[in-house]
């Protein structure tokens, strides 16, 4: 544990940390590739468009779960995930995305869709817990926030023996993610961008 570990809060989030969580995923995603070919390739227009599709699933997608690590009461990490049989939105909760979406454009609506199907048709009929989101605060990153919120997630799934199960769109992310014991089963391009899908094995 570092010396910034010592001061940090780390918590299932709330209704009310709801906003605070989507600002953080919207701004500290905005720059991944999957990101870029959806949303276009103005920062501050990606970061407001996935600003807004973050508040819309934090506030529709009853099955995710959320954990945050507070500094006082900045919210400077966070870690998403879904049970076993929840991964996938209902019907409801994509109308509620595309209505998201298609407030910015018959583009973004199309490509949106594109990649949650390109994503979804590597999710593993197998019973499993889906991480995602996560993103660390811009000003916080290479503090091992990220390495403390896995730990505490993969801790939650061996102590259960549920397999764990992610994707991803950054290469560095993949030995990052190696390094808690999950190992890439697929590789396929989304929209022209190379993705990874990797499984974590149960311990029991």
């Amino acid at each position: 544990m570092t010396a910034l570990h010592r001061y940090l809060v780390v918590r299932e989030l709330v209704e009310r940390d709801a906003d605070h969580a989507a600002e953080l995923l919207g701004v500290g995603m905005s720059d991944n590739p999957i990101h870029r070919a959806v949303y276009g390739e103005g920062r501050r227009t990606r970061e407001r468009r996935h600003t807004a599709i973050m508040r819309t699933m934090l506030s529709r997608r009853h099955g995710l779960r959320m954990e945050g690590a507070f500094s006082g009461d900045d919210l400077v990490a966070v870690a998403g995930w879904t049970p076993p049989g929840r991964c996938r939105p209902t019907a409801g909760e994509r109308a509620w995305l595309a209505l998201t979406a298609l407030r910015m454009g018959p583009r973004v609506l199309s490509r949106l869709v594109a990649w949650q199907s390109g994503w979804a048709a590597h999710d593993p009929d197998e019973a499993h817990v889906h991480l995602g989101p996560v993103a660390v605060d811009a000003g916080m990153r290479r503090q091992g926030l990220g390495t403390l919120l896995l730990l505490r997630h993969t801790a939650a799934l061996d102590a259960v023996g549920a397999v764990g199960y992610l994707e991803t769109d950054r290469p560095e992310a993949v030995p990052f993610y190696n390094g808690f014991g999950y190992v890439v089963v697929a590789e396929e391009k989304v929209l022209g961008v190379p993705c990874w899908f990797l499984r974590r094995p149960a311990s029991h």
